[in-house]
């Protein structure tokens, strides 16, 4: 449990671990990792984003270990890892987001 914020402490989320093989054999120091690791959240967060944006909500990384959630009315939820953010969306929306959305799935396809 970190003794800071009071919340336990897990592993990385499976989403953080695509180089962890390589430190392991010594292919990228420790440093290269967290490098690569936070520009991964970072790039997911932006795809998040632009999926959720048709909710009027935006995903933003917070410093490495955390994503806040945010809403146009200045709501936000703090997330552990990319799982959660489906349960904050659907908190902040006041309904479940809907992966079949008619409007939603022409956004996505771009009008094809």
């Amino acid at each position: 449990m970190c003794v800071l914020c009071g919340e336990f402490v897990a592993g990385p989320h499976w989403t953080d671990r695509k180089h962890e093989d390589a430190v392991r054999e010594g292919r990228i120091s420790e440093g290269e990792y967290q490098t690569l690791r936070r520009r991964g959240r970072i790039a997911r967060a932006r795809v998040v984003s632009a999926v959720l944006g048709h909710y009027g909500l935006r995903l933003d990384e917070w410093s490495g270990a955390r994503y806040i959630l945010r809403d146009g009315k200045g709501r936000s939820e703090i997330v552990g890892d990319l799982g959660g953010v489906w349960v904050a969306a659907e908190k902040l929306l006041g309904r479940a987001p809907d992966p079949l959305d008619p409007a939603f799935l022409e956004r996505l396809g771009g009008g094809r």
